[in-house]
C-alpha cells in the first residue's frame, strides 16, 4: 500500500501544487513587483524604486490605522478569549442542553462579515438613536461597535477549540488535585490552564491575525467614519488603492508591508507561546 501511495502521490499533489502556484505564488510575486512601480493597470507599470514605500510612510493615515488596528486586536483578543474560555468551561460540565448552546454560540461564525456589519450597524444605531447619536459620528462608538461585533462572531469558534482542549485534560489530574485539598480556583489555575496552553496558543494566534486582517466588518459597520477615525489597516490599504488617484503603487506597497507585519506578529506570538508550552 505504501509503495502504491508513493508511486501515485505526484498525481494527487501536482494539481494542488499548480493551483497554489497560480493562486498564490504568481499573484504574490506580481504584487511585490508592483509595489516598486507606478501604475494604473498591470500592463503600464513603471519601476520607481522605493518611492511608493517612502510615500506610504509619509502618509499619516498609515500610522493612525496601524495604532487603531493594534489597539483593536489587543482588546478583541482579551475579550474574545476570556468569554470563549468561560463558555467552554461551563459547557463541558454535565449540564442539560449543552449541545444546543454550543450550536447557538457557534452559529454567528457562519455568517459573512459584510452581513454581520450591516446587521450590527442597524442594532447599534437603533440604540444610539435614543441618545441622538450614531456609530459613524463618534470614533469611540465605532471602536467598541467593532469589538462587540468581532467578539460576537468569533467567541463561538474559539469556544470550540477550548472545549476540545478541556476534553483532552485527563480527569485523573483534577481528581488527584481535589484529593490533595486543592480548591476549584487552585485546580483552574494550576491544572486546567497549564494543560490548555496548546489551545490558548491556537486561539491567541487566530485572534491576533484575525484582528489585524479585519476588513469586511470594518467596511460594512463604520466604513472608517468619522473622517477615517475607525479605519483599520486593511481598509486603509483598500481606500489608498481604489479611492486615491495615483496612489495605486502606494496602496500596493502598504499591502506588502501589511503582509510582512501580520506574518511577523503571528510568528513571534507562536514562538512566545510555544516556549511557554515547553517550559510547562
Amino acid at each position: 500500500m505504501e509503495k502504491a501511495i508513493r508511486r501515485f502521490a505526484p498525481v494527487f499533489i501536482l494539481p494542488m501544487l499548480i493551483a497554489f502556484v497560480i493562486g498564490f505564488i504568481v499573484p504574490f510575486i506580481l504584487g511585490l513587483w508592483l509595489s516598486f512601480c507606478e501604475f494604473t493597470t498591470v500592463s503600464d507599470a513603471t519601476f520607481v524604486g522605493f518611492r511608493n514605500y517612502i510615500r506610504a510612510f509619509d502618509d499619516e493615515t498609515t500610522f493612525y490605522s496601524l495604532f487603531f488596528t493594534a489597539l483593536f486586536a489587543i482588546v478583541s483578543l482579551v475579550f474574545t478569549n476570556i468569554f470563549a474560555f468561560v463558555l467552554a468551561y461551563f459547557l463541558t460540565k454535565k449540564l442539560k442542553g449543552t449541545n444546543i448552546f454550543r450550536t447557538a454560540f457557534f452559529m454567528p461564525n457562519l455568517i459573512g462579515g459584510i452581513v454581520l456589519g450591516y446587521i450590527w450597524q442597524l442594532i447599534i444605531n437603533g440604540i444610539l438613536a435614543h441618545f441622538d447619536a450614531a456609530i459613524n459620528l463618534n470614533a469611540a462608538y465605532g471602536f467598541w461597535g467593532l469589538v462587540v461585533l468581532v467578539c460576537w462572531q468569533q467567541i463561538g469558534y474559539m469556544m470550540i477549540i477550548y472545549i476540545a482542549g478541556l476534553g483532552d485534560i485527563p480527569p485523573e489530574l483534577n481528581e488527584a488535585a481535589s484529593i490533595d485539598g486543592a480548591s476549584g480556583k487552585d485546580r483552574l489555575l494550576n491544572v486546567t490552564l497549564p494543560m490548555l496552553r496548546p489551545s490558548i496558543t491556537i486561539c491567541t494566534f487566530l485572534s491576533i491575525t484575525n484582528g489585524f486582517k479585519l476588513f469586511d466588518q470594518n467596511l460594512s459597520l463604520t466604513a472608517g467614519e468619522p473622517s477615517h477615525a475607525t479605519e483599520m489597516l486593511a481598509l486603509n490599504i483598500f481606500n489608498t488603492f481604489y479611492s486615491r488617484t495615483g496612489f495605486e503603487g502606494v496602496g500596493q506597497a502598504k499591502a506588502v508591508m501589511f503582509f510582512i507585519l501580520v506574518t511577523a506578529i503571528g510568528l513571534m506570538q507562536l514562538k512566545f507561546t510555544s516556549e511557554k508550552e515547553e517550559q510547562a
